[in-house]
């Protein structure tokens, strides 16, 4: 079985990575340079998609800063932010990074069925 794989979300490709992809979940981190819970983020993110083998999922990497229009399109206001989409569709949110367990937990809820 395969990691899930993290992608660079930009305002180009975000409807492609984001909201055609069906039958899967799509997490998108928005992060930020300088925000040290996005680091923690990003430190722990290998070792959470390892835990995640097999998943049908991918991560789709937003820099808030960098695409603003994004950030402004889901109404955000701090980072991180995790926002999790299935076949097009908000179906979930997390306003902070919390932790491993918190993350894969919140994660594996929603998932599609195997």
């Amino acid at each position: 079985m395969a990691h899930p794989v993290s992608y660079e979300g930009t305002a180009e490709n975000f409807d492609q990575l984001v909201m055609e992809p069906q039958g899967e979940l799509v997490v998108v981190d928005f992060w930020g340079d300088g925000c040290p819970n996005c680091e923690i983020y990003a430190a722990a993110e290998p070792e959470l998609l390892s835990e995640l083998d097999g998943a049908r999922m991918r991560v789709v990497k937003v820099n808030a800063y960098q695409h603003e229009s994004l950030a402004h399109r889901f109404g955000l206001y701090g980072i991180p932010t995790f926002l999790l989409f299935r076949d097009g569709k908000l179906i979930g949110k997390m306003s902070q990074y919390y932790g491993k367990a918190y993350w894969l937990g919140v994660v594996r809820e929603h998932l599609p069925a195997a």
